[in-house]
């Protein structure tokens, strides 16, 4: 009986490769090659894949902290706007040192440096 060529020459694929004896039956087990298969299909391929899940909770974690900034300034301008009304002097103040405002017999002098930045108290 004559053996058919192809069946001759057909090879198992890792017997090319130096794959010791003793660990080719772990690594080529149906079960880790599946697993290994999943984890692919789940990194690369999926709709909800690891890099787009990483990519999202980057940036949850920077609204986070925007939402933090945000509520800080919230709190901050409430206790401002709470110190204005509550005193007509302190309403005063932070319109004339805020917004240059002044009384109808005084003139207003504002000292910039170089830099057109204006100059503040240290």
């Amino acid at each position: 009986m004559r053996i058919p060529i192809f069946v001759s020459m057909r090879r198992r694929w890792y017997k090319r490769y130096s794959i010791p004896e003793k660990y080719r039956p772990y690594i080529f087990n149906k079960y880790v090659l599946t697993t290994l298969g999943f984890l692919v299909w789940l990194t690369f391929f999926d709709q909800h894949d690891f890099i787009l899940q990483h990519s999202y909770k980057k940036k949850l974690n920077g609204l986070k902290k925007e939402s933090r900034y945000y509520s800080d300034q919230i709190e901050k301008n409430k206790k401002t706007m709470e110190e204005l009304f509550t005193n007509n002097k302190n309403l005063e103040r932070f319109a004339r040192e805020k917004y240059y405002m002044k009384r109808d017999n005084e003139d207003i002098f504002v000292f910039v440096d170089e830099n057109n930045q204006l100059l503040t108290e240290k």
